[in-house]
């Protein structure tokens, strides 16, 4: 119904900067929100940022004044750009998209993207 793909993750020296995109296709009839979960090692999934179609953003306290999250609604995509990179960021990154979808039935749903693994190291 809804797929996403994630690119830009790689590995980076603390300080650093990485720009991680993520585009949504499918039967997309309204797409609500986009944003970034990610998994450390040893550790639960947790909010990272998330954009609501009108602009409102969610950011998580750990990475305020350093992420930044955007969307081009035209494109479906959503951007995360993060900045002053510290290893506790080392993770695994997920798209996330809660849209409206009208095939097979008319119905909101979370849908996720595959991870792509950021890793801050010197």
């Amino acid at each position: 119904q809804v797929q996403l793909v994630e690119s830009g993750g790689g590995l980076v020296q603390p300080g650093g900067s990485l720009r991680l995109s993520c585009a949504a296709s499918g039967s997309i009839a309204s797409n609500i929100a986009m944003g970034w979960y990610r998994r450390a090692p040893g550790k639960e999934r947790e909010l990272v940022a998330t954009i609501t179609s009108d602009g409102y953003r969610n950011v998580a306290d750990s990475v305020q004044g350093r992420f930044t999250i955007s969307r081009d609604n035209a494109k479906n995509r959503v951007y995360l750009q993060m900045d002053i990179l510290k290893p506790e960021d080392t993770a695994v990154y997920y798209c996330y998209c809660r849209a409206l979808v009208v095939i097979p039935t008319r119905r909101v749903g979370d849908y996720w993207g595959q991870g792509t693994q950021v890793t801050v190291s010197s």
